[in-house]
């Protein structure tokens, strides 16, 4: 240490306390990062890396941004999932001897970004804590430090469980423990793209005891300590925003494990990241940045209770019967800025006076929203009217301090309204009045002078001064001007008069610049004391906002109210799908029926790929998420029962990064689904069985069907192209055969996307890779395969010409079936061999792949 500079040593010092992110260091008007950091950050912003003297260490690796635009740098880190320190001069350069004091004074992270600039403005940044306990529990913390959001939930199913609760929300960054266990780490990292970090400080402060009032379990304050403790020492500043924690009581809301959000499409479609194409995309209709945010978490978390999902549909009733009213609520919402994230900044202290300008209209324009709510007859809307706080004090404070048209910077002045300081306008007046008579003053000496070019000007170095040039030096009276300074061309005088107006000028100006931020300073203390109602407005706000969003949506594509009963009973009419509907053409979209009565759990739909049944699966399911979250539902009427989870298995893909293929992922997910569900969930199961040999699959997906019709009894629609399934129907009392119609006509294939009772009598599946346009001497050839399946064996060289057998090898091998066992053709062997088995003794799968080997060969 010794061996670098002063100012090094004291890089190296605070470097060592932030050996996970990377340090700004403000040296005058740049942040400069030495050595790896400089290697690491020229790569990643692709800056330029030089190099400082490191005495005997040779040169040190260097680079560095201005601090002026460092935001834009600091973002495009952050993005990329790495943590920024910044450390600031907490010490006047100019009354400093030797090295200037400096400090980190903040610490910003992926879940701790509260710059609007690195925020999506209709998404929260929620902070998490990961806290495991002895018994396989965890608790789940979150915080979101832009609004000061805090809750917290207790996860009884393990880490599993625990993930799939972390998947809900947009997280950001993840807190644990040094000791969390490091294979879960890494899943973290590998699975969620989380950015982890560590606490182990679990105690929570006095100062931050009133947030915690209504939490009583040792461990959801355990859990949220360790995040509380993870803000303080990254933020460093006012935390009084943030706001009481709520425990997510999960018995309250359905239960959305990551692979339904994912395999639904609620907020991102599986082929690329992004809102477009997923349920999401179809039902946001809200006018304000909060609203889209609160619109999320209602998606996140459909409710349980049938009187408070009725509440949402009677207010959404109440604002889709008023249409002109509705649009003019519409109308005004737009004038809202995003008031929890304005709080935020408020308590925080890093708003400006631009943003309390924002903070000042939006308020302006509340008792308009609350006349135009006063104008719905409905009742339900009368109670959101209620719950409006107006803030009119708040109003009237800003009002009186701010300036109209204020600068970014607070350090510059401009920012307090004229009248509302004495001292301020007094120091504006003379002000003023010197920069007149500075003006009054070059036009008298000019005259006195005879020199027109004469001017009076002003710079931070020499302050105001007269400037002559050198050909008119001769004109200027004897004594009366005294030199300041000589340049190339001309030469600067002052005066004593003109020395004294400077020093009450200057004075003036600086002082008014100062009086005016600690008046800023203090307007700002006065808000926050508001940051509490100016929460609850927000919350409000956003409420009617999604509300009205919803009658939006029901009027614009037709969706009705659902009804809720207490029997089990699925009744929809000429259901849709919400998004499938908007990207097919208008008109284009087949509507179907979906019944299950009490004496009907399992659905077992079968028809050919291609032809709908994924569409009506998932169309179920999002109708139920939509009723459930207080929304209206895509169909003519719907009748359900509120469903406490949906589980989903619906399309293949291998987890690459935990090393799963296709069938296992299926596997695991269907054992997720049967562990968990109950008789009053909805489960959705997509051709179980595709990844194995087909006896291994089919007798799975039998066994799947028994279990979830013998054991658990939920609600189920199950498709599957084993057609051998369909004869459960004789077997399963609740079991019910349904399929997609399709109709050949000259020899295609026509799906007709109508559901109908009963089996399909046919896969369609040569003719579906017909439709993918495969070539058609494979066409050929698997025609041929097909009916030597069926039928036995036929001639070769009638299913290709020569010309095509080249076009073929490439296919011929794979497609060669495999050799089958010779069948006996008569009768008596079959019933013999049934008559000698004895089933009971068999295992499951062993007794299918017999059973299905006798009817092949009755079949044949």
């Amino acid at each position: 240490m010794a061996q670098y500079t002063p100012m090094m040593q004291q890089y190296l010092k605070i470097k060592a306390d932030q050996k996970d992110a990377f340090l700004f260091f403000r040296l005058g008007d740049f942040y400069e990062l030495f050595f790896e950091d400089a290697t690491k950050a020229s790569q990643e912003l692709e800056i330029t890396l030089t190099s400082r003297d490191g005495g005997s260490n040779g040169r040190i690796p260097m680079c560095g941004v201005p601090y002026h635009s460092a935001d834009n740098y600091i973002k495009q880190l952050i993005e990329k999932g790495y943590k920024v320190a910044i450390c600031e001069q907490v010490e006047d350069p100019k009354t400093t001897k030797g090295v200037v004091k400096r400090e980190v004074v903040q610490l910003i992270t992926p879940g701790t970004v509260m710059e609007g600039s690195m925020l999506d403005e209709k998404e929260n940044n929620y902070l998490a804590s990961l806290s495991a306990f002895e018994d396989g529990s965890y608790v789940v913390s979150y915080n979101d430090l832009t609004t000061g959001e805090n809750s917290v939930a207790l996860i009884p199913g393990g880490f599993d469980a625990a993930m799939s609760e972390l998947y809900s929300r947009p997280v950001k960054e993840v807190v644990v423990s040094n000791d969390f266990d490091v294979e879960y780490k890494q899943m973290l990292i590998d699975r969620l793209d989380y950015t982890v970090s560590h606490q182990d400080v679990t105690e929570i402060a006095p100062e931050f005891q009133p947030l915690v009032e209504e939490v009583h379990q040792d461990k959801l304050l355990v859990g949220f300590g360790r995040l509380l403790n993870y803000i303080q020492h990254t933020q460093k500043r006012s935390l009084d925003h943030l706001q009481p924690v709520k425990v997510i009581e999960l018995k309250q809301f359905m239960t959305l494990d990551m692979y339904s959000k994912r395999n639904l499409e609620l907020l991102e479609t599986l082929r690329k990241k992004g809102k477009a194409g997923s349920l999401l995309s179809v039902i946001d209709k809200t006018i304000t940045s909060m609203g889209a945010r609160m619109l999320k978490k209602w998606m996140e978390r459909p409710l349980l209770s049938a009187d408070a999902i009725a509440m949402r549909h009677d207010q959404v009733e109440g604002f889709l019967d008023q249409f002109f009213e509705r649009e003019t609520l519409r109308d005004e919402l737009s004038n809202v800025y995003d008031l929890e994230r304005l709080a935020g900044r408020v308590a925080f202290g890093n708003v400006n006076a631009r943003d309390m300008i924002q903070l000042r209209n939006s308020l302006s324009h509340i008792p308009d929203i609350l006349m135009t709510l006063s104008k719905f007859d409905h009742p339900s809307i009368g109670k959101l009217y209620d719950n409006v706080d107006p803030l009119h004090d708040l109003k009237e404070l800003l009002q009186e301090s701010i300036a109209d048209d204020p600068p970014i910077s607070v350090k510059e002045g401009g920012l307090i309204r004229d009248g509302f300081h004495e001292q301020l306008d007094d120091y504006r007046y003379a002000s003023k009045n010197g920069k007149q008579w500075i003006a009054e003053l070059e036009q008298r000496e000019r005259t006195e002078t005879g020199i027109k070019s004469l001017k009076v000007g002003y710079n931070r170095v020499f302050g105001y001064y007269i400037e002559v040039t050198k050909a008119n030096l001769r004109h200027l009276p004897e004594g009366r001007y005294e030199r300041k300074q000589t340049l190339t061309n001309a030469e600067r005088f002052i005066t004593p008069e003109l020395k004294e107006r400077e020093t009450m000028i200057l004075e003036a100006q600086e002082k008014s610049v100062e009086l005016e931020y600690e008046l800023f300073l203090e307007v700002r203390e006065k808000v926050k004391a508001y940051v509490k109602r100016l929460q609850q407005l927000a919350d409000q706000i956003s409420r009617i906002d999604v509300l009205q969003g919803f009658a939006q949506v029901a009027e614009s594509y037709q969706y009705v109210r659902p009804e809720y009963r207490e029997q089990r009973v699925v009744d929809i009419r000429q259901g849709r799908h919400p998004v499938v509907e908007k990207v097919m053409q208008e008109g284009t979209f087949v509507p179907n029926d979906i019944y299950m009565n009490e004496e009907t759990d399992v659905l077992l739909i079968t028809g050919p790929n291609m032809s709908g049944k994924s569409t009506y699966m998932r169309q179920l399911a999002l109708t139920a998420i939509l009723g459930q979250m207080g929304s209206f539902v895509p169909c003519q009427s719907a009748s359900l029962p509120v469903f406490d989870q949906i589980f989903t298995r619906i399309g293949a893909a291998d987890d690459l990064v935990s090393g799963h293929s296709t069938f296992m992922v299926e596997m695991l997910e269907a054992n997720h689904a049967l562990t968990h569900a109950t008789e009053n969930s909805l489960i959705l199961l997509d051709e179980i069985g595709r990844g194995t040999s087909t006896y291994d699959g089919m007798a799975l997906a039998q066994a799947i069907v028994e279990y979830i019709h013998g054991e658990i009894k939920a609600k189920t629609l199950f498709s599957t192209h084993y057609h051998e399934l369909t004869s459960l129907d004789e077997q399963l009392e609740r079991l019910k055969n349904v399929h997609v119609r399709a109709e050949e006509y000259e020899g295609n294939v026509v799906f007709l996307h109508q559901i109908k009772d009963g089996p399909a009598d046919e896969s369609y599946g040569i003719h579906v890779a017909k439709l993918a346009h495969l070539p058609d001497p494979l066409i050929n050839r698997a025609t041929a395969l097909l009916d030597q399946l069926e039928n036995g064996p036929v001639k070769n060289e009638a299913s290709t010409s020569p010309e095509e057998e080249e076009q073929l090898s490439l296919f011929v091998e794979e497609s060669k079936p495999e050799k089958k066992r010779t069948m006996e053709p008569q009768a008596s062997h079959i019933e013999k061999r049934l008559q000698s088995l004895d089933l009971m003794e068999m295992t499951p799968m062993d007794a299918m792949n017999e059973l299905y080997q006798l009817q092949k060969r009755l079949k044949s």
